[in-house]
């Protein structure tokens, strides 16, 4: 599915899945094991070859729509699952360019909604940086009537291959604003060699410094505070579990692959650890498919955001439980530069700590203890 197809969506669903295959298989191919990652760039060179970039967009503009209120939710959920299988990376940086499109759907308007959205349709690669470095990024006022920034950037993922950043940052009255600022602009000011990490290093999620950078009031994106609307933000959190599943499938697939080749696979224990492996990975997915219909349906609630947390703290720990069953399955040879599982166990480590998972927990019941609604829906009331 090229991007010119998607012009014409009649017929997306006979040609979604196979091109979605394509791409994954692709991917993989670039990701074969050793100690020098694959860089992002051939990744996200596939992604917007076979038209998976394009696709975020709005049916109505071109795509097909998954970034916001897909008609399939399913379907997305299907394109980051199998992207991350085949790389966490790959899959984290299409991830965040489904929701930096999400973003834009929801709060861009008029000709920077429209120049937005033809860049995204022709391929271009979209994120969304919020995490804030030890000077937090301030938007304030300039003599020339334009707007100016203060502040860096940490974890902003594809510094180095990202085409658009929607930036978050605070006003003189301590409010949040969405920015949407093109990467050429930014001209040595991006760092992507200081993300000096164990795992998902092709994310290149490196320091952005924004000192100075002028804007025009056009760039923003929405009004104060939208960023936290529900179910959009925390609602979102399911999207980057589905990306994990992924890496549970990988992870899975070549612990079943080593004990098959070693004659293991029916071996009492082997089997016990397999299985559990199988089911740790079809819980998520039921979990990660019930909040993606819940909170990509047009009439969700914003009371729905906790079911994609919850999905998203069930994940975590399915995955988590998975590892240590695949090192016990696996052994020491699955800890070798050279085996396939080894980055992805390390990549999928890094990943699950993404972000706050403690107090999105927290949060998450606190919420649902004080709403009588809540603690019904929950069995709880």
């Amino acid at each position: 599915m090229t991007v010119s197809a998607l012009r014409h969506p009649l017929k997306p669903g006979l040609t979604f899945d196979a091109d979605l295959d394509r791409c994954a298989d692709a991917i993989r191919r670039l990701s074969p094991p050793a100690e020098q990652e694959c860089p992002a760039s051939p990744m996200v060179a596939e992604l917007r070859r076979h038209g998976l970039l394009a696709a975020a967009v709005p049916a109505t503009d071109g795509g097909l729509g998954l970034a916001h209120e897909p008609e399939d939710p399913l379907r997305l959920v299907r394109m980051l699952t199998r992207i991350g299988q085949a790389n966490l990376s790959a899959g984290r940086l299409l991830e965040g360019h489904v929701n930096a499109l999400k973003l834009v759907a929801l709060h861009a308007e008029g000709e920077a909604r429209r120049k937005l959205l033809s860049l995204a349709r022709d391929g271009g690669l979209f994120g969304v940086w919020g995490a804030e470095g030890r000077h937090p990024v301030r938007l304030r006022a300039a003599q020339d009537g334009r707007l100016e920034l203060t502040g860096e950037k940490l974890f902003a993922s594809g510094t180095d291959t990202v085409d658009v950043a929607i930036v978050t940052a605070r006003d003189a009255d301590n409010r949040t604003l969405l920015i949407a600022l093109p990467t050429a602009t930014l001209t040595g000011r991006l760092f992507p060699a200081e993300w000096s990490v164990s795992g998902m290093k092709a994310t290149a999620s490196g320091r952005c410094n924004l000192d100075g950078v002028r804007i025009a009031p056009s760039d923003l994106l929405g009004g104060p505070d939208t960023y936290f609307r529900e179910p959009w933000f925390e609602g979102g959190v399911w999207r980057y579990a589905a990306v994990q599943l992924g890496g549970m499938y990988a992870i899975t697939g070549h612990a079943a692959d080593q004990l098959r080749a070693r004659r293991q696979a029916t071996a009492p224990l082997q089997a016990a650890r397999l299985r559990q492996m199988v089911t740790a990975c079809e819980t998520a997915h039921l979990w990660v498919a019930s909040a993606a219909l819940a909170t990509e349906a047009p009439a969700a609630r914003p009371a729905t955001a906790r079911v994609a947390v919850l999905a998203r703290l069930k994940v975590a720990e399915e995955a988590a439980r998975l590892l240590q069953l695949a090192d016990e399955a696996m052994g020491a040879a699955s800890f070798a530069l050279s085996h396939p599982a080894e980055r992805v166990r390390r990549d999928l480590q890094l990943y699950l700590r993404q972000a706050d998972p403690d107090g999105m927990g927290q949060r998450a019941m606190e919420r649902i203890l004080e709403d009588d609604e809540e603690r019904r829906r929950w069995g709880i009331g």
